[in-house]
């Protein structure tokens, strides 16, 4: 797995899977789907608009918007760190109380996948700049454990013939 790329306004980490692109799509392409405590789990998933409300039951409710989504190799997702002015995209408001995270699922030539993430936006938060760089922090930290669970998730999912 990678770190930043220096800046603190964006994270990109990478890790192999060795799953097929499109397992690793079903994963990547669900909304909020690296919201998690240990593991991998189901969320409930309220339509709220063009927005998605992702219920986790010990971390609580986020709302993201999904920006694009093009099977099996590229989905985007838009994270609100608060609640946004409109169920509906606000180009001027949404940068300022969201980051951007992308993934990609790219083939391996020894087979498998390189899934890569990348959330940006953190500098032009509406948040001061110690809350950004927790943020940036955490979430860079986050995105090293969320692969991991990922790549977890679906050696399980294999070993047990799904």
């Amino acid at each position: 797995m990678n770190g930043t790329t220096g800046s603190l306004d964006r994270i990109d980490q990478q890790i192999d899977i060795d799953a097929s692109a499109e397992r690793v799509w079903e994963l990547v392409s669900t909304a909020g789907w690296w919201i998690n405590d240990d593991r991998i789990v189901e969320h409930r998933i309220e339509q709220q608009g063009s927005r998605v409300v992702v219920h986790d039951d010990k971390h609580g409710a986020f709302t993201l918007a999904v920006e694009s989504l093009d099977a099996p190799r590229y989905a985007a997702f838009r994270w609100f760190n608060t609640a946004p002015a409109s169920t509906e995209p606000d180009p001027e408001h949404d940068p300022l109380v969201s980051t951007l995270v992308e993934f990609w699922v790219e083939d391996r030539a020894d087979g498998g996948v390189v899934l890569r993430v990348a959330e940006s936006g953190f500098e032009g938060l509406d948040r001061s700049a110690e809350e950004r760089r927790r943020m940036f922090d955490g979430n860079t930290e986050g995105w090293a454990i969320e692969l991991g669970f990922a790549r977890d998730h679906l050696a399980n999912e294999l070993a047990a013939g799904r």
